[in-house]
């Protein structure tokens, strides 16, 4: 069995397209295809705006590697390879943001599975130049083009959607970058946690913080706390100093890769944590994130998160905790409390 995910199988049965070339990979790759290509291609570099598969391929030296919301570095690429990303609009601004640096002639490749809307970049190509279906298998495409017309500036300012937030008496302005969770709007179980919190003091720690709207909201309702707030996502960490900076707050965004970058200390960890993983469910990161809890905590510090009722996360909090307390729920949502003891 493969040990590369199946948009990377379909691309490795057409290696001669990358004889040769300087390849740029992008998009939601995730295994280590780029570190096989450097076999056929003149380079390859990667950029992600994914912190957990960055560190991924910092350990493999044959591949230069960015994690960043844009791509401002120098670099000879004349190939674009793209793995489709799950949010039809973080495509488009990957597009307009690479092609817009790359250029006139750069050729680019996108793999990606049937299910997750791939079909689309026939369209969303168009303006750049052609791009055809050359090869079909596990339920992926192939796509080859090239960029024949001359892209449009990129500034990335313009890519930030700004809305505003209530919540009972308090209102919020969120800035957001296509492909962050919330982008657009308030998700029902971040605006059931906001209105469920205690009074928070200390050193307080937004784990996935997206858009930063929990943060925020935090930040608002107690503005003598330590806010911190981290992602995965490097567009999510972009989106979250914006939003800080739209409403006059300090504060503390970092990427961390589950609790890679964390360091103990924290009064509160407080949390709409991810499920979601590519277009698959998985769990993995938030039964970490609970598990470990304890060990980032002060004496006596809480844990709060917000989930799906039907979740099993009271387990893993009680083997952690020792309890676990349920401060509000709904028909679709549970809000869950823990102490250190």
């Amino acid at each position: 069995m493969s040990a590369y995910i199946a948009p990377s199988q379909i691309a490795q049965r057409q290696l001669a397209y990358f004889e040769g070339k300087h390849v740029l990979v992008a998009g939601e790759s995730e295994d280590l295809f780029p570190v096989e290509l450097v076999k056929h291609c003149e380079s390859v570099s990667v950029f992600t705006t994914n912190y957990g598969y960055y560190r991924t391929m910092q350990q493999h030296s044959s591949v230069k590697s960015y994690f960043s919301e844009e791509f401002t570095a120098e670099t000879k690429a004349d190939l674009v390879l793209l793995y489709w990303p799950k949010a039809k609009p973080e495509a488009e601004y990957l597009l307009a943001m690479l092609f817009a640096k790359l250029g006139q002639g750069t050729e680019i490749i996108v793999v990606g599975e049937n299910r997750s809307g791939v079909k689309s970049i026939e369209k969303m190509f168009a303006p750049y130049g052609r791009v055809n279906k050359y090869d079909s298998a596990r339920r992926c495409s192939f796509y080859w083009g090239e960029c024949t017309e001359q892209p449009a500036n990129f500034d990335i300012l313009e890519w930030y959607k700004t809305y505003e937030l209530t919540t009972g008496e308090q209102s919020i302005k969120v800035k957001s970058l296509p492909g962050v969770f919330s982008h657009g709007q308030f998700d029902v179980g971040s605006q059931l946690l906001v209105n469920t919190l205690p009074k928070l003091s200390g050193k307080v720690l937004d784990f996935g913080c997206g858009a930063g709207v929990l943060g925020a909201f935090m930040k608002q309702q107690n503005p003598e706390i330590e806010i911190n707030q981290c992602d995965i996502s490097a567009l999510a960490i972009a989106s979250t100093k914006a939003t800080l900076e739209a409403n006059g707050f300090a504060g503390n965004v970092f990427a961390s890769d589950v609790y890679s970058d964390i360091e103990p200390g924290y009064q509160f960890i407080i949390s709409n944590p991810p499920f979601h993983a590519g277009l698959d469910t998985s769990y993995s990161a938030t039964e970490t994130l609970l598990a470990n809890a304890p060990k980032y905590l002060n004496n006596q510090g809480e844990l709060l998160i917000v989930a799906n009722s039907f979740l099993k996360y009271i387990p893993i909090i009680e083997n952690a905790f020792g309890k676990c307390a349920t401060l509000n729920k709904t028909t679709k949502f549970a809000i869950y409390h823990a102490t250190k003891a």
